[in-house]
This record gives C-alpha cells, structure tokens and sequence, in this order.
C-alpha cells in the first residue's frame, strides 16, 4: 500500500486534502455549527470494482454494491466465460447520496467537456418530429 493520500478523498480538484474543515449549518432551532476536519488516512485499503452489480435505494440508504469480474481460462473453439464476484457493499444515508449524486455529474461534466465522454442524446430530441 501507498502512504501517498489519494486525490479523490475529499474534493473535486485532484489535490489532497488532509486537515481540511467543513462546516456544517445548523437548521432553525438547533445547536450551533460544527466544523469538521477531514484527516487522511494513508494507511486505509482500497477495493478494486469494474462494474455495479446492484443499486437500491429503500427509502432510508443507498445501497451500491460493486463487483469483479474473472475470467475463465480460455481455450481455443470455445466461448469466453467468466464469473462476477461481490468487491465490496457501500451503504451511504440520503444525504451523502444526494453528495455523490451531485460529485459525479460535476466529474461527467469534466469528462463530456475534456471529451472522454459523449453526451448521450435524449430519446425526444434524438426522434425528433419529421416535417410534412
């Protein structure tokens, strides 16, 4: 394991950001604001995934589950298959998913605009009306 922070804990900018605070409003009629420091932990495993196998949310939690997939061993004339595998379980409350939400259509904006990515058209404008 490296003891280098990773870029992606935190913020959208690609740096680090250990010791960073947050604060956190109170709502009317509650205590005061807390702050809150984000603190690195280099020593933290990571879990590799290369697809979602599950998405729910129950009203209360999102639950996301990301999987592996292995490959068998392949030999000639035969069709490729392979075996999907659990990683790991993320369960987040509602509003550390609105968080993610909100993050990862700031990161599909960046790709779409370094163009990694395609926008995908929408069905309505993608049929639209033919002309008579």
């Amino acid at each position: 394991m490296s003891s280098e922070p990773t870029a992606s804990k935190g913020n959208s900018s690609g740096t680090a950001t250990s010791g960073t605070a947050t604060s956190v409003a109170a709502g009317p009629g509650e205590r005061q604001a807390a702050t809150i420091r984000y603190l690195d932990r280099a020593d933290m495993e990571e879990t590799f995934a290369d697809s979602i196998s599950g998405l729910i949310f129950d009203g209360q939690t999102l639950r996301i589950e990301f999987a592996v997939t292995r490959f068998d061993e392949v030999k000639p004339g035969t069709p490729v298959t392979g075996r999907r595998y659990p990683a790991c379980r993320l369960v987040l409350p509602p509003a550390a998913a609105v968080d993610l939400i909100n993050r990862m259509q700031q990161i599909a904006t960046a790709l779409t605009q370094a163009g990694v990515v395609k926008q995908a058209q929408r069905p309505a404008a993608a049929e639209a009306p033919k002309a008579r």
